[in-house]
């Protein structure tokens, strides 16, 4: 396995079978369909945090959370039309001893609210932004989903590397049989246009997760912005594009 130092703490990063013909528009899934170390979620991952190594602002480039900010996507989801509204709050949550940034995110359809999200994020002295948790609640009461690190096995995860580079591989979240996405970097530079924009030298990452077997979805990243575009490579058909950014 490919090993990185991150916030003092060797992590193994999972490695996965190479993507072929992203770039022509011909994606298919890993051969293996899964990470090469694809135990249970928590019986082999346990990074280990030190909070006197994190730092108040996030400024990674491919995600930078900037309090007050506010980015809206559009997209269709679950065979109906959503729009997500995704602000930088001013609040903050410790967790594992570690000051985090609250972020809210909203999706709703025609102005009636499909869920509701609080996701927890920090900043390691290295430029790595690590995923803590999330309050999620879909509808008025489904609360699958929602995790805070060191809560019942919850481990946190990496949401975007210092320097992302082909073919790093991660743990996004991991709280076995809730939350464990898996990403892994397939691309980088290039250009893409969405409702906000073009948008330069990108950033392309491919996601799955063993609670969904073969299912896949593409994410893509703008420098200065974050998430500008992601969409479903197998399975129905899923897309959420940026529309703009203030803040």
């Amino acid at each position: 396995m490919n090993n990185r130092t991150v916030n003092g703490t060797t992590v193994a990063a999972l490695t996965f079978v190479a993507v072929a013909g992203l770039a022509a528009g011909t994606w298919a899934p890993p051969a293996s369909g899964a990470p090469s170390n694809a135990s249970a979620c928590g019986t082999s991952y346990a990074p280990v945090l030190d909070p006197a190594h994190f730092v108040a602002v996030i400024d990674n480039p491919y995600f930078p959370l900037p309090v007050g900010r506010t980015l809206v996507y559009t997209g269709v989801k679950d065979g109906q039309t959503q729009t997500d509204t995704v602000t930088v709050t001013n609040q903050t949550k410790v967790i594992l001893g570690i000051t985090a940034t609250v972020v809210s995110d909203v999706a709703t359809h025609n102005g009636t609210v499909l869920e509701r999200t609080f996701d927890y994020y920090a900043q390691d002295d290295d430029g790595n932004v690590w995923y803590l948790g999330e309050d999620t609640t879909n509808g008025k009461t489904d609360t699958s989903g929602s995790f805070v690190a060191g809560v019942d096995g919850a481990q946190p995860g990496i949401i975007m590397e210092a320097d992302p580079q082909i073919p790093d591989a991660y743990r996004q979240e991991c709280y076995a049989g809730h939350a464990e996405d898996t990403a892994w970097v397939v691309a980088t530079g290039g250009t893409v246009s969405v409702p906000y924009g073009k948008v330069r030298n990108v950033l392309t990452t491919l996601e799955s997760t063993q609670l969904e077997p073969g299912a896949y979805d593409e994410k893509i990243y703008g420098p200065g912005i974050g998430i500008v575009s992601e969409r479903s490579l197998t399975g129905p058909s899923e897309s959420a594009q940026l529309v703009s950014v203030s803040g």
